[in-house]
């Protein structure tokens, strides 16, 4: 039986990784004592890496697939298939940046004025590529862990990933540019993209996770109007494509209206559709959507 070899992240990101899976419809189990989890799939094994190895494993085939972050895939310039984005991380589900950052007081306020300067990171070549683009030598050395509080005596500078920047900021740290945004991407050997099989099977993980993202950013709405007053409700509500529209059984003059809204925007169209004569709404949470 042919089997897709599936790296799965280590680390910050396993947890939500697994979460995400399991709102797929797949079941992940005994991570927490094997780098080998079982997965509710016999035509998949699963093997647990750090995120920062995942691409050069996938890239030489050791792997068929994985997850792992854009800023991996470019630190170790991996020549590999990109299935898909995956936009989720520890916390949030927002885009990462890798920053450059400096003490508050540090006369450091562009890219120029890292010539010369010491530079702690853990994207060494990341870091390097960025510098080179600037036309900037400065000295960048490989940071083992907590990278925030190298400067101002152990570096100059430090390029470090952030979300909300509330950690730089914490250690007294701005932020000076932008060195990269990145997302969770499910990448992919380019041999087993060519094998009917696994790439088969990737292209339907991929469909299964994509999707349960894109409901977490939406709400179904139900809903029922008189005749009179369907226009207006209509002319409020955004859908996917159209709101579906069914006349009521017992009474030819109402109808009833389903759609799909955007979770952030909930709370001010429900009272509009009241306004213009909604009735019975019911807002209900959604599994996933495939658009």
């Amino acid at each position: 039986m042919s089997v897709l070899r599936l790296g799965l992240p280590k680390g910050s990101l396993e947890n939500t990784t697994f979460e995400l899976f399991a709102k797929a419809g797949y079941k992940i189990e005994g991570a927490s004592r094997s780098y080998y989890p079982t997965i509710d799939d016999p035509e998949i094994e699963c093997v647990l890496l750090r995120a920062q190895e995942m691409a050069r494993y996938v890239e030489e085939g050791i792997l068929d697939a994985g997850l792992t972050g854009l800023d991996w895939i470019l630190e170790n310039n991996a020549d590999v298939v990109e299935v898909a984005e995956l936009i989720y991380g520890k916390v949030g589900r927002k885009p990462l940046r890798w920053v450059v950052a400096v003490p508050q007081d540090s006369p450091i306020q562009s890219a120029a004025d890292l010539q010369g300067k010491r530079i702690a990171t853990e994207a060494v070549g990341m870091t390097k590529r960025y510098l080179a683009s600037h036309n900037v030598e400065a000295t960048v050395e490989f940071s083992w862990g907590a990278t925030e509080v190298k400067p101002p005596y152990l570096a100059d500078a430090i390029v470090e990933i952030t979300e909300t920047g509330s950690s730089l900021r914490a250690n007294n740290l701005r932020i000076v540019d932008t060195v990269c945004t990145t997302t969770t991407r499910f990448i992919a050997n380019k041999e087993a993209w060519k094998d009917s099989f696994k790439r088969r099977k990737v292209e339907r993980l991929a469909m299964m996770l994509q999707g349960v993202l894109a409901a977490e950013k939406k709400v179904a709405l139900m809903l029922n109007v008189k005749k009179d007053n369907l226009e207006k409700v209509l002319s409020l509500l955004p859908a996917l494509h159209k709101p579906t529209i069914s006349s009521l059984a017992d009474d030819p003059n109402w109808f009833a209206v389903m759609t799909i809204v955007d979770k952030d925007m909930i709370r001010d169209i429900i009272p509009d559709l009241i306004a213009v004569g909604a009735e019975g709404l019911v807002e209900y949470t959604l599994n996933k959507i495939f658009f």
